[in-house]
């Protein structure tokens, strides 16, 4: 018991307490306490949660070396700690990522540092286009030939672009029914949209990891969910084993749509910009999703 005394002496006792509660303290614990829970939040969806509960292991035993006294491995653990802050950026490296990505795709923050001069300032791509995306998803469905078509938003694509075949031509069903077609030289990969027009075929995208996924999905909707994890893109999935027609967006999966809302959605990002919370709110029909 003394020594458990002992450590709570050397340890807490830094702890800063205040005489006196300032409304700027409330204002920090609720900051604090809102930053906390952010971040068990994000953690619990990625694969550093594992990771996470294997460093309490860690501590928890560290902690029982001190109790008791086990100078071997408090002196292991000494030597060990030098480095492990840097061991752990580079092994949380995937996920800090991933969060800043999205802590700067967040609503207020574009509020506060309006980069973009041209968002929602024109309209992203025409009635035309909409109607041809809408017609090659629903073509191709009913003929079961598999699609993935990546349509870009705010964040541009130009390094995904540059893994594909540069196409540069106006968006229309008849180009894009032939480039997904069997057999053609153009039909393995993703298709990207910038307004109008297709700018690149057979592109390479990142896979989603995400293990909550349905197996029943291949790699085609991995990779639409994967591109929306790291992107802000709207991404247009038909099935080869199905012909349903799909949508990714913010790491989730909205399977089987119909054509009004596939349309419907479309019509509204001619000019705004399409989050995943829209999505949830304007789902309509009891589609399924799935959570990446």
């Amino acid at each position: 018991m003394q020594q458990i005394r002992d450590f709570f002496d050397e340890y807490l006792s830094n702890f800063y307490i205040p005489k006196s509660l300032h409304v700027s303290n409330v204002f920090e614990i609720i900051i604090l306490a809102f930053l906390i829970y952010e971040f068990i939040a994000w953690i619990k969806t990625t694969r550093a949660f594992a990771l996470l509960k294997g460093i309490i292991v860690v501590v928890i035993f560290w902690f029982l070396a001190y109790i008791f006294n086990f100078s071997t491995i408090l002196w292991i653990g000494a030597k060990i700690l030098n480095f492990a802050i840097i061991a752990l950026l580079v092994i949380f490296q995937p996920e800090l990522r991933k969060a800043l990505e999205k802590l700067g795709r967040k609503r207020f923050v574009s509020t506060f540092m309006p980069f973009n001069d041209k968002k929602d300032k024109r309209e992203r791509f025409s009635d035309n286009t909409v109607n041809e995306l809408v017609r090659t998803c629903f073509e191709l469905s009913k003929t079961k030939t598999g699609a993935l078509i990546v349509i870009e938003q705010e964040i541009l694509l130009t390094d995904y672009e540059k893994t594909g075949i540069q196409i540069d031509a106006l968006v229309s069903s008849q180009l894009l029914i032939n480039i997904f077609e069997h057999n053609t030289p153009l039909h393995d990969g993703a298709v990207i949209v910038r307004g109008d027009r297709i700018v690149s075929a057979t592109c390479y995208l990142p896979l989603s990891d995400n293990m909550r996924l349905s197996k029943e999905l291949g790699t085609r909707h991995r990779a639409a969910v994967g591109i929306s994890e790291v992107t802000d893109t709207l991404t247009l999935v038909v099935s080869e084993e199905t012909g349903a027609v799909s949508i990714a967006i913010g790491g989730e999966l909205f399977r089987d749509v119909d054509q009004d809302y596939l349309k419907s959605k479309l019509v509204f990002l001619q000019k705004k910009t399409i989050d995943v919370k829209r999505f949830r709110i304007w789902k309509k029909g009891g589609h399924k999703n799935e959570k990446a």
